[in-house]
């Protein structure tokens, strides 16, 4: 049978819209000593972002007419020039502009050196088909008159021009690039890479020391990381010509000391060369970095902007296991860094009604009593993962992607415990000691079981979507957006576990009182971890089950009846779309069959009795819920 508790569900569900991602297009200029942009011809949408890349050895980007290539039209865009004297590794700094129409743009490079432009190193995006097509406006380049403009030194216009320096580049204590010459206007961002780096401004005079003068210079906090790319940045914008001067100020090995300096817009001979800023840092004192930080530039994590560290350390390789049990009031925040792995923090506010329900009250300390379980379990394994025995599993990238997900789930309980305590209620406490053993055996079981609380998260999200859309309508939203990015982990985890990411084309509704139970049941060690104003109903133990050979679907389970258990017992299936089946158990074997229209991760459910609606379940519930993964939506014997 399949039941939907009411069209409030719908309602709830239709403020989940997907969004499109902008394209980001790059495009190479000069690469391999040619005389070309590379594609020379393309098509982009509004948002689309375009970004050049520039090699050998001196090339621009510059927007002209269609009518007068090789000359720069008014307002028009330029990148500003940008030697390389590598015909197949980029320059550290590119130029990316940003689509806001879909009308044709015209480009070229402006060297005169060689007339590049009338060489025919042209480029257009969204340029006609027929008509002012992309080769008619090369054909007018060929034919324009010298010289090109505008010349070297012009300043960047009309996009992003940013410089990229790797700091710690390749595990060594080194800037990467350390001597550069830049144009004013460009965006400055370092990228932080192992082990635990600084950047400080400093004078030349005075090498490891932060720069005395008035308003002080930039300075971005150490960052411990093992991480390449950290996803940690410092940004600074240069807003003149003067030498800029910096270093690394970790002790440790005395990186500045040791050569980690670097310089931008030194001057090439004379007494204040880069070297020379080298030779006087190798004599210096022990390095300093001021107590505060970030200072004058823009700290951001993974694209989010870390005002205050609240020191000079930004810590983002572990997470503090009082996390979980911290419980930060309404309009305070976690440390800064938590945003930043997020992707952004919670809303300042959820748009409450001027009340809320009793029930609503219920519903969310159940679901925070859900998230404060995952939240632990991700903590733990997390840091066991980052710096813990662990630390070797999984590349960096995947760590990261594990750590967002433990910084959203922190973000993602905001929305129950600022609720209730919005309206004056209580939250819900943390267990002070979840029975951990078994979940974190190894990491593919701790990863089993994040995939399981994630199950449980969404469907009793689902379930409570639809029980208070009508009464407190103003959950609906705030429950509903915070499902996206649950869905995209468990499909992240789907896959490490060698599944399909989506293994049906909706996510499984469970009743969120069994949700609860299934917690209590497995991880509850005390009365602490009970579920509050809720009952817990025993574990369903599946003792075997049988699979078909040739595709692996499972066919039927076997189930463990518990003790003075009397008459005639059901397994009800909840599967996706709302979907709920009953199969009888078998009172000799002990076995029910699954049905044959599920696919993907279920959740089975002992009952006395079948066919009643999901909403009642729980007054039928004699052991359960157990998740089940039953078969792909398609399957081969080779799967």
């Amino acid at each position: 049978m399949s039941w939907r508790r009411s069209s409030s569900l719908a309602f709830g569900l239709a403020f989940l819209t997907s969004l499109a991602t902008a394209a980001n297009i790059q495009v190479t200029v000069g690469k391999d000593s040619k005389l070309q942009f590379d594609p020379p011809n393309i098509k982009a949408q509004i948002g689309d972002t375009i970004t050049y890349k520039f090699f050998a050895k001196n090339h621009a980007v510059a927007q002209s007419t269609f009518a007068d290539p090789c000359h720069l039209q008014d307002g028009g865009i330029f990148s500003g020039f940008t030697p390389n004297t590598s015909p197949d590794v980029a320059a550290p700094t590119d130029f990316t502009i940003t689509i806001n129409d879909t009308k044709p743009l015209w480009f070229y490079c402006p060297q005169t050196n060689g007339n590049h432009c009338q060489s025919g190193m042209v480029h257009a995006i969204n340029a006609p088909e027929t008509g002012n097509t992309f080769d008619a406006y090369k054909a007018k380049a060929l034919q324009a008159a010298t010289p090109s403009t505008p010349p070297v030194g012009t300043l960047p216009v009309g996009g992003l021009r940013k410089l990229h320096i790797d700091v710690g580049f390749n595990g060594e204590l080194m800037f990467n690039p350390n001597n550069v010459a830049e144009l004013i206007g460009t965006v400055v961002e370092f990228s932080y890479n192992p082990a635990n780096h600084s950047i400080v401004q400093s004078s030349f005079d005075k090498p490891c020391l932060p720069i005395e003068r008035e308003g002080g210079g930039f300075v971005a906090p150490f960052v411990p990381t093992q991480q390449t790319p950290s996803g940690v940045t410092f940004e600074v914008t240069l807003t003149n010509s003067d030498p800029i001067w910096f270093y690394c100020a970790q002790t440790k090995k005395s990186h500045c000391q040791s050569g980690m300096v670097g310089a931008i817009n030194a001057a090439t001979e004379g007494a204040k060369t880069f070297q020379a800023f080298k030779d006087l840092a190798a004599k210096a004192g022990p390095s300093q970095i001021t107590p505060d930080t970030p200072l004058v530039g823009a700290l951001k994590v993974n694209g989010t902007f870390i005002a205050s560290v609240g020191g000079n350390v930004l810590d983002t390789t572990t997470l503090d296991p009082s996390l979980g049990s911290d419980i930060p009031a309404p309009g305070t925040d976690y440390p800064p860094y938590i945003g930043g792995m997020a992707g952004g923090n919670q809303p300042s506010n959820y748009n409450w009604g001027e009340k809320i329900s009793d029930e609503a009250v219920a519903v969310l300390e159940l679901l925070q009593y859900i998230d404060n379980f995952i939240i632990v379990l991700l903590l733990e394994g997390y840091n066991r993962i980052s710096e813990g025995q662990w630390s070797n599993v999984y590349p960096g990238s995947i760590t990261q992607t594990l750590g967002s997900l433990v910084a959203q789930s922190l973000i993602h309980r905001r929305t129950y415990t600022d609720s209730l305590q919005h309206f004056g209620k209580d939250v819900v406490g943390v267990c002070a000691k979840y029975d951990l053993d078994a979940a974190m055996k190894d990491v593919d079981t701790w990863l089993a079981t994040v995939l399981t609380g994630l199950h449980l998260s969404i469907g009793a999200t689902l379930d409570a979507l639809s029980a208070l859309a009508t009464s407190d309508p103003w959950t609906t939203p705030a429950l509903a957006t915070g499902l996206g990015s649950q869905a995209r982990m468990s499909a992240l985890v789907n896959l490490m576990q060698n599944h399909v990411a989506a293994a049906a084309p909706r996510e499984v509704l469970i009743p969120h009182q069994l949700a609860t139970s299934y917690i209590a049941t497995h991880y509850a060690n005390d009365a602490s971890c009970a579920p509050p104003k809720s009952k817990s109903y025993p574990a369903l133990v599946i003792k075997d089950k049988a699979v078909q050979a040739n595709t692996n679907r499972v066919q039927s389970i076997t189930v463990e009846v518990p003790k003075d258990v009397q008459g005639g017992l059901f397994v009800a299936w909840l599967g996706p779309w709302g979907d709920l089946a009953f199969t009888s158990v078998d009172a000799t074997t002990s076995t029910a069959a699954v049905p044959e229209s599920l696919s993907g991760h279920v959740w089975a459910v002992l009952t006395s009795k079948a066919g009643v609606q999901a909403a009642d379940l729980e007054t039928v519930t004699v052991a359960g819920p157990e998740i089940l993964w039953v078969s792909q939506q398609w399957s081969s014997s080779g799967l």
